[in-house]
Formats: structure tokens, C-alpha cells, sequence
């Protein structure tokens, strides 16, 4: 028989990974002390934008419910404490709610219940909550907005952190892993916690590659995409690795991780500067679409903007690049369109229901998140609305060929 599972904090991360749970087979209670959330999720209302969430918890079924009664948890063997971790302007985490909800769930737990920290935390964080070593775990978490849930259900592998790594892990918990048919790594707990950094830092670098070359490739008329096929097939490099260019960091989690080792490394006397370099060329990048603007269009006229969450398939808009560029235009000479972001977070602009008004009146297009709806978009219609002809694509969502046969001048990262 399967162990039964808590998930308290239902939050992104919290009920992604309590709906993958349950869609496991495993009885799972999610727990939140918001009532009115609780609520609300009871009926299907959710939170967060994630594609193939909703049906997944319908098709969950009894397995999943959903209580604001702490209490509730008693009944569980494991319990996940996967709360979102906030971050403030300068992407310091703030660890006050996750260390009070672990603390206030294991004094609910049963006598042999295993508690599991899932959130983004410093190394440190889950040693020093004073715990009980044998019940206290770390795990790295793998939440990406918009591929949240396909993750959850197919992990590569659990990263887990514990006071003795060598120990065997509790059967419930080992249980719950091993229904997902991959490797696990034990580890202490500073390490896991420093993993989940590491596999953030391996990006960011990645990352700040596609953004330096594809800038130069922009400027000595090279093409980096043609570049990438080559990248791909060198198994040094691999075909999963992160080379696309892009407009900076954005989201939150990749700054949190960079701020954090900022702050060890000075505490600690070691070497960070290469974080320094990371975020210079972060918010270098950021800036691309605007300076894409012809002067003039700069300080005039009226610009189109589709897409302001950070990424597509999320309705978050943390340092999303465009807001940057709404802010650097000026809210009231932009038109904008986005499938899921609340457009509050662009407070006097004009905001279209269909992103083809967008285009109304503009004299310059801007796709700053390539959402799979405006791969669709048909640019001769684009054109036919616009008063001019720029469309600045970074991600190229929109087709090179089609653009210029409409009349555009096509802008896209990594290609002069």
C-alpha cells in the first residue's frame, strides 16, 4: 500500500508538485492555511497559468484534496513543504514563511512522519531549522514555468539532501521516489542545496554564451542559429544544451541563485566575480529590443507589444524584459496583448483582447514573449494595420520569409 503524502503550501511549486503526486497514484492531502485558497482550488480555481494543470487535478480526482486544516496532515507519512520563496528588488530571498510553515507542520507531523523542505533555500537553510536528523530531508526542486507539470511527472532524477547520506532513506519516502523510476542522489544536506545553485549557474552561463556571441554575431553579419546545429552535435556540449539568445534573466529563480552566491562568496572570502560579469551582460541584453527601434521611434509614435510575461506558457511577469521596455517607452504610445499576464502590471497602456489590434495604428511591432499564438499570426494582416514596418521578433516567433515578403524589417537576436 502506498504511503499517504501532505504537500503544504499551494503555491506554483507546492500544487504542481501535489497534482504530480497524486497523478502517481499516491493518496496526496494539499494543504495551505489560506482558506479562501483552499476554496478556490477546491472548484478548480486555480492560481497560477500551467499548461495540462487544470486536467490533471480533475482527473486526480479523490486522491487529491485540497484543506486549510492543518490537522489534516497528521494522517500523512511524508510531507512536502514546497511554499514559493519570495524575493525582493534586489532578488534576496525571503526564507521568514517557508522556516515558519516547516516548523508549524512538523509539530502536526505523526511520531514517524518524514518531513521533506522542496522550496529554493540557501545552503544551511534545512541544517539549521534544528530538526530532527532522521526525519528532516532536503530536495531539489525543478519547477519551470510552462513545463512545470511535464517535469514533475518525469523527473531526470531527486537530488536529496540529508544529515547522513549514507544512511538508507525512510521506506515511505524511498517508496514515494521510486514510483518515479529514476535516479536518486544522496547527498548532504548543504550539497543538495548548492546543486540546485550549480544547475541554475550552468544555465546562467549558457545563457550569457548564446547572449555575448549572438550579439557579435549580430554585429560582423554572422547568423548564430546556423551556428547552434554545430554546438548541438559536439558531445561536449550536448543537443539539450541552453543556446538560444535572449533578452537577460527574468522570472526570478536565476537571480535569486546569483544573489545568493554574490552573498556567501563576500561572507566566505571566495571568488564570485564571474556573477558580476553574468549580470552586466544580463542587463546589456535586455535593452536589445529597444535599441532595435529606429531614434526616431524611440521618443515617438506608437509601438506594438505582444507578449509581457517573462516566457511563454506563464502569467508572470517578474523582471520580464517587457516591462523594461514599456518603462523606457512610456506606457500611454504602447498597445498590448498578452494571453495570461494581468495587465495591471502596465498601467496606462492600451490593452487589446486580440493580438492582432496590437498592430493598429503602430509603426513598430515587438514580440517580446514568443507564445505559440503568435506563431500563428499572419503577417500580411500584421502589415495591413500598421502604419510602418518594423518588427522587432527576438525569439523569432514570427516566419523570417513571410515578415519580408509582407514588407517588414525583421529583427531577431543573433542575426544582423
Amino acid at each position: 500500500m502506498n504511503p499517504r503524502i501532505g504537500v503544504a503550501g499551494m503555491t506554483h511549486l507546492g500544487l504542481v508538485t501535489g497534482t504530480a503526486i497524486a497523478a502517481a497514484g499516491f493518496e496526496i492531502v494539499c494543504y495551505d492555511a489560506d482558506a479562501g485558497l483552499a476554496a478556490r482550488l477546491k472548484i478548480g480555481d486555480l492560481p497560477v497559468v500551467e499548461p495540462g494543470l487544470p486536467a490533471a487535478i480533475r482527473d486526480n480526482g479523490a486522491r487529491q484534496i485540497f484543506t486549510a486544516d492543518i490537522s489534516a496532515l497528521k494522517a500523512c507519512d511524508v510531507v512536502i513543504v514546497a511554499p514559493d520563496v519570495p524575493t525582493d528588488a534586489q532578488a534576496r530571498s525571503d526564507l521568514s514563511g517557508v522556516r515558519a510553515l516547516a516548523l508549524q507542520v512538523f509539530a502536526e507531523l505523526a511520531p514517524e512522519a518524514i518531513l521533506v523542505v522542496l522550496c529554493q533555500v540557501p545552503p544551511g537553510f534545512t541544517r539549521a531549522l534544528g530538526l530532527p536528523d532522521a526525519r528532516t530531508f532536503y530536495q531539489v526542486e525543478t519547477l519551470v514555468f510552462g513545463e512545470a507539470l511535464a517535469r514533475a511527472r518525469n523527473p531526470e532524477r531527486f537530488i536529496v539532501g540529508a544529515a547522513d547520506p549514507d544512511a538508507s532513506l525512510p521506506a515511505a519516502y524511498a517508496r514515494l521516489l521510486e514510483a518515479f523510476g529514476c535516479p536518486v542522489l544522496k547527498m548532504r544536506y548543504e550539497s543538495a542545496e548548492l546543486a540546485k545553485i550549480a544547475i541554475n549557474f550552468c544555465l546562467v552561463a549558457s545563457v550569457s554564451v548564446a547572449n555575448t556571441l549572438g550579439e557579435l554575431a549580430e554585429k560582423i553579419g554572422a547568423d548564430w542559429h546556423e551556428i547552434v546545429p554545430a554546438l548541438r552535435l559536439d558531445k561536449r556540449i550536448g543537443p539539450h544544451a541552453y543556446l538560444m539568445p535572449g533578452l537577460g534573466i527574468a522570472g526570478g529563480n536565476l537571480e535569486r541563485d546569483l544573489e545568493t552566491v554574490a552573498g556567501l562568496a563576500a561572507a566566505k572570502g571566495s571568488d564570485a566575480g564571474i556573477v558580476a560579469a553574468w549580470r552586466a551582460n544580463s542587463r546589456r541584453r535586455r535593452d536589445w529590443a529597444f535599441e532595435r527601434l529606429p531614434p526616431d521611434l524611440r521618443t515617438r509614435g506608437t509601438v506594438g507589444i505582444l507578449g509581457l510575461s517573462y516566457k511563454e506558457n506563464t502569467a508572470s511577469t517578474r523582471n520580464a524584459p517587457s516591462l523594461a521596455l514599456v518603462a523606457r517607452l512610456g506606457a500611454g504610445r504602447v498597445r498590448v496583448h498578452d494571453p495570461a499576464a494581468d495587465p495591471a502590471c502596465v498601467a496606462g497602456a492600451t490593452v487589446c483582447a486580440d493580438p492582432y489590434a496590437v498592430a493598429d495604428g503602430a509603426e513598430a511591432l515587438v514580440v517580446m514573449t514568443p507564445w505559440p499564438v503568435y506563431r500563428t499570426l499572419d503577417p500580411s494582416a500584421l502589415a495591413a494595420r500598421m502604419l510602418g514596418r518594423q518588427l522587432i521578433d527576438p525569439y523569432g516567433a514570427i516566419d523570417a520569409k513571410a515578415a519580408a515578403a509582407a514588407g517588414f524589417i525583421h529583427h531577431r537576436l543573433g542575426r544582423s
